[in-house]
């Protein structure tokens, strides 16, 4: 369950948020993924600083076998027990806790390791939904099926060729994610507030991806229209029926979560934050922040620190 209690203690750079890349030389034969236990002695990145703020350009599936452990994504806690899984997209602000004991199965894949229209079918880049899943016995029972499967396809390193060896687990990996994708988009909360992306909704799809591109530079619902090739009706329509915002809210959401990770996790100057994501002029970004979360720049990330300080804990486990 996702606790909106946050625990900042501005261990980022202090220049930014160090963002680590998938870690290829650790990966068997050198493949886009990784798939094996959580717990002691393993690692996804030899030189990520798990109990510290940072981003990884690549996903991670985490499937629960014990719990509870508490882990923090984008300003949210969320507590996973057996059974439950979490799935951290690239760019996204996480930490480890310290005082969980994580075990169970972990994936990461690397960007471009899937063809595009899996991608699209997968949900791989839908930040709009909860990281944290809880699937039904029938799911899990599904879910841990295909993980096993897709495991022992990347342990087993000498039957096929490399060629064949990477065609067999990029088909593996798609049945899983397929079956994860639809845990996702069928959960309690898109399903309440009403988000889940059509398929095939390809002005929806195209926005969020330039925004995600652009968010730092580009503010303008009409700008991102007439570069895409859409009206600005039809990409207010495709927003609109993907997340029920406008595609202004949709930037606007983008450029105050990318702010809120910097005040809470870096050293920067406000200034240069708000020249990170598209304010030159250092008042009209805390008039904008302000605007959108009620409190100046300053002030959020002073309160964070205050009252969310936490002593500095020891490594956890690696994962």
């Amino acid at each position: 369950m996702a606790d909106e209690s946050i625990q900042a203690d501005g261990d980022g750079d202090g220049d930014g948020i160090r963002t680590f890349p998938f870690p290829v030389d650790l990966s068997l034969l050198g493949v886009g993924m990784q798939v094996g236990p959580m717990g002691a002695g393993r690692t996804w990145h030899a030189q990520a600083p798990l109990h510290r703020v940072h981003r990884i350009d690549f996903h991670v599936v985490m499937l629960f076998t014990g719990g509870p452990v508490r882990h923090m994504i984008d300003f949210a806690e969320y507590e996973a027990t057996a059974g439950d899984l979490l799935w951290i997209r690239p760019g996204q602000v996480h930490r480890f806790s310290p005082r969980s004991e994580y075990r169970g199965t972990v994936l990461t894949m690397q960007p471009g390791f899937l063809p595009r229209a899996t991608v699209e079918a997968t949900g791989l880049y839908r930040y709009d939904l909860p990281p944290l899943l809880r699937p039904d016995e029938a799911r899990l029972a599904g879910l841990t099926a295909a993980l096993d499967q897709l495991r022992r396809e990347y342990e087993d390193a000498t039957t096929l060729p490399l060629s064949l060896h990477t065609a067999v687990l990029r088909h593996t990996l798609s049945a899983f994610l397929l079956r994860l994708a639809h845990l996702a988009a069928g959960s309690a909360e898109a399903a309440r507030q009403g988000r889940a992306d059509p398929p095939g909704d390809t002005a929806f799809t195209l926005f969020r991806d330039a925004v995600e591109r652009g968010f730092a530079t580009n503010h303008s619902v009409s700008a991102y229209a007439e570069a895409l090739g859409y009206s600005r009706r039809t990409l207010v329509r495709a927003v609109r029926a993907a997340t029920g915002e406008t595609p202004k809210g949709f930037i606007d959401k983008r450029v105050v979560l990318e702010a809120r990770r910097l005040l809470a996790h870096t050293d920067m100057p406000i200034g240069r934050i708000g020249a990170a994501v598209g304010f030159p002029d250092a008042a009209n970004f805390s008039k904008f922040f302000q605007q959108h979360t009620d409190q100046t720049p300053a002030a959020f990330r002073t309160e964070l620190r205050r009252e969310h300080r936490t002593p500095a804990p020891g490594r956890p486990d690696s994962v």
